[in-house]
């Protein structure tokens, strides 16, 4: 069903990733669940024997990699397997990029957090425009709606054939989106906020989103298999894994090459769809905690929690929710860590920076409707200790 890569058997973007690694001992044993052969390794292979899972995971302490794998096809059609260095679509999970480059931006001054959108783009409704502020977009207390919920977008996206039109067409909606919610009053997921954060990163610094997150973020971290790929890549490039949904039958289908979800789109945006691998969301996290994308002081804030995480469901054990500027930022049984998930179309991902255990973990599929929160849980379990049945981070 899936072949498995070995231990640290990446190819040439994980063998960089390995030669940068910290080379001091770890601080105590690695998990036993978490190496070759272990719990968390079985589970996942137990889903892909299953066809439940399609896709890589990939587990590092101080940049060492101690599990790494691969399973399911990249691309049916043509029989490319699933390889531990292919490039997978993140869907929400490449949101703490466009938070990043918006950090940047303020870092040299050219982006007040509490600025007011209307400073930084012009046609919104005085309402709007003078009350969200670059803290209530980063922070999703804005009172922004989601397009994913709105008629406009959804009947239109797939018709954009250019960067310029996506970036036109997209705004052109949230502009006329009414607010949900007084800004700074509840807490409601928003990728209408995220969309506008990369149309705001894009008016400040005078060039695309797309260019500035390539030159700023990917660039300097050492990210080279990352970016915006455009649809037409997304069909041909070998690389690029296509996302496999499930449709009315439960059949799986080419989410890419039938149009479907997220994968109709020309070139994702500020809310979602950067793509990126395992060893590549490895990097980033390095060179974020080395100061090789923000300074000492931005990098603490963009980390930092910001402010509590609302949620309807009821308290987990040993589980503390916040969100940063990077994304969520829960407490877990006195463990900070930084993470984002993301699910669309064919596509389920998630990627963890453990910050005082010095772990990072990344699950890409290019399936969608698997177990994440329980990968996830087999994953973070070993790390930070139990917790209670939780939602998964969005």
């Amino acid at each position: 069903m899936g072949v498995a890569a070995p231990l640290c058997a990446l190819t040439a973007p994980g063998a960089a990733l390995a030669a940068t690694h910290d080379r001091r001992a770890p601080a105590g044993p690695v998990p036993e669940a978490l190496l070759p052969g272990g719990a968390y390794d079985r589970y996942i292979a137990g889903l892909a024997e299953q066809d439940r899972f399609s896709g890589t995971v990939l587990l590092t302490h101080r940049g060492r990699p101690v599990l790494s794998r691969a399973y399911g096809t990249a691309d049916k059609e043509r029989s490319l397997p699933n390889r531990t260095d292919t490039v997978f679509a993140l869907a929400s999970a490449s949101k703490p990029f466009t938070a990043l480059a918006v950090l940047q931006l303020a870092q040299q001054g050219k982006i007040d957090f509490d600025g007011t959108l209307g400073t930084y783009l012009p046609g919104f409704p005085a309402a709007i425009a003078d009350t969200v502020t670059i803290h209530h977009l980063l922070t999703h207390t804005s009172g922004m709606g989601d397009l994913l919920n709105n008629r406009e977008f959804l009947d239109n996206a797939g018709t954009w054939t250019s960067a310029d039109q996506v970036t036109t067409e997209l705004m052109k909606i949230i502009r006329k989106q009414p607010l949900e919610f007084a800004p700074g009053t509840a807490n409601r997921y928003s990728n209408s906020g995220y969309d506008t954060l990369g149309a705001i990163v894009a008016a400040v610094s005078g060039e695309s989103f797309y260019a500035y997150v390539h030159r700023n973020v990917f660039a300097p971290a050492g990210m080279t298999r990352s970016g915006f790929y455009t649809r037409p890549q997304w069909l041909t490039d070998e690389r690029i894994a296509h996302p496999y949904t499930l449709d009315a039958s439960g059949r799986r289908i080419d989410a890419v090459r039938n149009g479907v979800g997220a994968a109709r789109m020309f070139i994702g945006t500020g809310g979602g769809n950067a793509f990126s691998t395992g060893p590549d969301l490895v990097r980033f996290a390095r060179a974020l905690q080395a100061g090789r994308l923000l300074n000492p002081a931005y990098t603490e804030l963009y980390l930092s929690p910001k402010l509590p995480k609302r949620s309807r469901s009821a308290p987990v054990p040993g589980v503390r929710s916040f969100i940063s500027y990077g994304g969520p930022a829960p407490i877990v049984n006195d463990h900070r860590l930084l993470t984002h998930a993301g699910s669309a179309a064919g596509e389920s991902t998630s990627w963890t920076v453990y910050r005082d255990a010095e772990w990072c973990g990344v699950v890409l599929s290019n399936y969608d409707e698997i177990p994440l929160e329980a990968i996830i849980e087999q994953e973070r379990t070993p790390i930070v200790g139990p917790s209670g049945p939780r939602a998964a981070q969005r």
